[in-house]
Parts: C-alpha cells; sequence; structure tokens
C-alpha cells in the first residue's frame, strides 16, 4: 500500500504469431487458446481481433519484481505453445512488411460488431499493444484520486509513448515514424489522449451518455463494462478498478517493457504522495499534451519534446533524466529503483524502432533487396523478443 492506495500492477502484452522460416504472420490462434489450457491459469491467454494475434494478460502483481517474474513466464510459456507448432512469436507493434488485407479476423460478437462499426478501418487494425494496469481501491473516494491521477498522468503519456516505440515499418517500408501504430489506432474513435474530469462521477456520467445513444454497446441494454469501448491512451478500467495505461507500444525486448511499467507506478505514486501533501502537478490542456504525443510518434526518443513550463523545446534524454529525479522520493518504498534507473539504457541502446531501422539499414547496404531487409528486420524482432526469456 502507498498512502493507502495499492498500487498493484498488471501488464497485457499483444504478440505477433509468425512463421519462423518465412517471417510471414501465420493465422493459429485456435491452436494457441486450446494447447494453452494445460500450460497457463484461465485468462492469461486470450484471442485478439485478427487470427496471428495472441494476448496475455499477468495476474496481479504486488510489485515490480512480480511483474518481472509473470512477464518472463508469460512469453517463454507461449513461446513453448508457438515452438511446438513450428511457430514463433514477436513483440512489436507493427509487422515490417505484412499486409492488413491478407489477414484473417478472429471470429465473435465483438468482433463482429467492429467490424460492423468501423468497416475499413476496423480491418486496418494490424497493430499490437501494451497495458499497463496500476490498482486503485473501488471505494468512491478511491475513484475520485484515480481520475485525479489520471488527469495529471496525462502529461506524461507521450514520454512513455516514445521510450516503448517499436512501430517504424508498415506494409514493407519505413514510414518515417517511430510509432505509426499510433497512427492506425487513432482512426477509431473514443482514442488518443482524454480529455480530463473533475470527478469520477464525471467521467461515469460521460460514460452513461455514450451508452445511451449507442455510441458503446447497446443502448437499450447498457452494461457499465461496455466502456471497454472507450479506448483512450489512459482510462480508468471499468472491471478492475485500475488506471490503464495503453498508449504504449509493445516493447520487444522485455527488459524495456519492465523498466516503462515501473515508470508507470512511480509517476502514479509521485502524483499521489504530492497530492496527499495538499499539491498537484501543473494541469495542461489536452492539445498541449497532443503536441508532445506527434513528437514522440514522429521522433521517438532521438527528437525533442517541449517543456510548456519552460515553453522550451527539449531533448528528450534530458526530460527523462529529469523523470528520474521527479520519483527519486518514491522508488525505494516501491522496491523499482534499478528498473527506473534503467530506462537509462533504452537511452543508450535505443528503442525497438531505433533497432529496427538500423537492421533495416544495415541489410540494405549490404545489398540486399528492400523484401530482404524486411525480413531482416522480422528476423531480429523474433529473436529480440526472447533475450533473457528462460527456453
Amino acid at each position: 500500500m502507498f498512502y493507502g492506495v495499492p498500487l498493484t500492477l498488471g501488464v497485457e502484452e499483444e504478440y505477433q504469431i509468425v512463421n519462423p522460416q518465412t517471417y510471414d504472420l501465420h493465422p493459429s490462434i485456435e491452436k494457441f487458446i486450446e494447447q494453452g489450457k494445460d500450460i497457463l491459469p484461465e485468462g492469461q491467454l486470450k484471442p485478439e481481433f485478427m487470427q496471428s494475434q495472441v494476448e496475455v494478460g499477468t495476474p496481479v502483481c504486488n510489485d515490480i519484481h512480480d511483474v518481472r517474474r509473470e512477464l518472463l513466464r508469460l512469453r517463454g510459456s507461449v513461446s513453448q505453445i508457438a515452438h511446438a507448432n513450428d511457430l514463433c512469436i514477436v513483440a512489436a507493434s507493427t509487422h515490417p512488411y505484412a499486409a492488413w488485407e491478407s489477414q484473417v479476423i478472429t471470429e465473435g460478437e465483438r468482433y463482429s460488431e467492429i467490424i460492423g462499426h468501423m468497416q475499413e478501418v476496423a480491418r486496418q487494425l494490424l497493430i499490437f499493444g501494451m497495458h499497463i494496469h496500476v490498482g486503485f481501491g473501488p471505494k468512491p473516494e478511491d475513484k475520485d484520486l484515480m481520475v485525479e491521477v489520471m488527469n495529471q498522468l496525462r502529461y506524461f503519456l507521450p514520454h512513455i509513448l516514445a521510450l516503448s516505440s517499436s512501430s517504424p515499418m508498415w506494409q514493407g517500408h519505413v514510414t518515417g515514424l517511430k510509432s505509426y501504430r499510433s497512427v492506425i489506432f487513432e482512426m477509431l474513435p473514443r482514442t488518443g489522449i482524454p480529455e480530463s474530469f473533475k470527478s469520477y462521477a464525471e467521467y461515469e456520467n460521460f460514460v452513461k451518455l455514450l451508452g445511451k445513444v449507442g455510441s458503446i454497446g447497446n443502448k437499450d441494454a447498457f452494461n457499465p463494462e461496455d466502456a471497454t469501448k472507450i479506448w483512450w491512451d489512459v482510462r480508468p478500467h471499468p472491471k478492475f478498478d485500475t488506471l490503464e495505461v495503453r498508449i504504449s507500444d509493445i516493447c520487444t525486448n522485455v527488459e524495456h517493457a519492465i523498466s516503462i511499467t515501473a515508470l508507470v507506478q512511480a509517476l502514479t505514486a509521485k502524483l499521489i504522495k504530492i497530492r496527499k501533501q495538499n499539491l498537484s502537478w501543473r494541469g495542461y490542456r489536452r492539445h498541449h499534451i497532443v503536441e508532445n504525443k506527434w513528437r514522440a510518434m514522429r521522433f521517438g526518443i532521438e527528437g525533442q519534446m517541449i517543456d510548456f513550463g519552460r515553453e522550451a523545446e527539449v531533448p528528450f534524454p534530458d526530460l527523462i533524466h529529469e523523470l528520474i529525479d521527479l520519483v527519486d522520493d518514491v522508488v525505494d518504498e516501491l522496491g523499482c529503483r534499478q528498473e527506473v534507473a534503467n530506462l537509462t539504457n533504452i537511452l543508450s541502446g535505443g528503442t525497438s524502432a531505433e533497432k529496427q531501422i538500423r537492421v533495416y539499414e544495415a541489410a540494405l547496404a549490404a545489398g540486399a533487396s528492400q523484401k530482404d531487409a524486411t525480413r531482416a528486420v522480422a528476423k531480429f524482432l523474433a529473436e529480440e523478443t526472447l533475450v533473457g526469456v528462460p527456453s
């Protein structure tokens, strides 16, 4: 507990299912679900929108050390299922060259409904993400604190996206962006940076309005859990009493995922601590935060972001060092000092996006065709996904 708030953690990751000979996506989710019953507890392995995707979710974790253990276990277990079927998994938010038109949509009422409402926009969702949950309590005052923290945490979402970026390629070419997944996802309604809310009751009334007019769920039989169809970059989760950070690309390297999860928990704790001191992080309008999100999508960790307090551009690494200093007084109590400090490894070695571009350019420089260079990227991703993961 931190000032009476659980701050438990949970992480969901969405993997690509890939043929390790060709590195093409392979629609095999039924095999994963069936065989996963024998090695994973119920609910930890789930289908996703396309049959070449598989989603895993950790159980509730008390601290970042639990997160590390569970992510390693899940990646290892799902890789085991893949290997048994002559397949492999990849953690990256886009496939380097796969065409969305060629993918098989997973059967099910929810996915049919999405296609029915979104049409061609939904069919292009060949993207993969990572969601980080931070636990709050079920009482009204807990939920009000959650919304207050959500309002302030929005400022840091572009930083989290830049650190996690893993989608620089789309359908066989380098896009010039570090997170092209964000472009595809924001074609959907109810995505992106949310507005701020005065209270949980105000947020709840907004959800009820969307239900009443049929924007989410069945307007004649509204279910509060239909709020899962609000896909903002951060949101209160309607079932788990968690604040869910959804802006991240999925990290190819599992250590990056662990460090970013630790940062999210530490920022949440810091915002709670200053709130208990009757202070708050300065609030910024949505359009300010969206400007920095674009910079994160476009340049990742290699660009500059705007410090709106100073009204100046600041190199991204400087901002991360400032964030590490900002949470210094909470990381020991949370037990995540080393994991937060390891964010500097992302700055020095590059995110998955930077590494993919390096592999692609090196292959071209060595005389590979564009097609072979994209396959070299896919091969790198398959290998990097399991670095540090027990076999």
